[in-house]
């Protein structure tokens, strides 16, 4: 197996981290219901999926 040959110092290490981050998703506001939701990401709201304004599909309810 390989090993280093030399030690790297934390300075590099962390140079190389320094790309990796957390973000905070885009949220955006439907334009028919209101409700806030992913951009490009259907959501439900009242048993209908909505994506960009419209209605996808209704939830069926089963007795």
């Amino acid at each position: 197996m390989a090993h280093p040959k030399r030690k790297i110092s934390k300075t590099r290490r962390d140079k190389r981290r320094t790309h990796y981050k957390a973000v905070e998703p885009t949220v955006a506001t439907c334009t028919t219901t209101g409700q806030p939701h992913l951009f490009h990401r259907a959501h439900w709201h009242e048993g209908k999926l909505y994506y960009r304004g419209k209605v996808v599909m209704e939830k069926e309810v089963t007795v």
